[in-house]
């Protein structure tokens, strides 16, 4: 069993920036791949960024150049740093983790608010 605890979201202005951290704990050993997505209001959820243990990173292209993925293996943590962020990037994010044995554990959801 894996459990993913992320932080870092808020409420911040047009062009602000913010880090989303998450923190993953059990049996972590099996972790083939670490992400996020996010969920606005009425649309679906959707894939913000993935990296991979062999370093493959995958984005979404409306947050390419912008948002930028990392990890830190020895704290089995992984970041999501969000700049130049604007009101379409309001929405719930969720941490992701996929084992090499084929399961996906998620995070609770952090709100990200983008608004003057």
């Amino acid at each position: 069993q894996v459990h993913l605890a992320e932080s870092g979201g808020g409420l911040v202005q047009p062009g602000e920036s913010l880090r989303l951290s998450c923190v993953a704990s059990g049996r972590t050993r099996s972790i083939d791949a670490m992400g996020w997505y996010r969920q606005a209001p009425g649309k679906e959820r959707e894939l913000v960024a993935r990296l991979t243990n062999g370093g493959s990173v995958n984005y979404a292209d409306s947050v390419k150049g912008r948002f930028t993925i990392s990890r830190d293996n020895a704290k089995n943590t992984v970041y999501l740093r969000m700049n130049s962020l604007s009101p379409e990037d309001t929405a719930v994010y969720y941490c992701y983790l996929d084992t090499y044995m084929g399961n996906t554990y998620w995070g609770q959801g952090t709100q990200v608010t983008v608004s003057s």
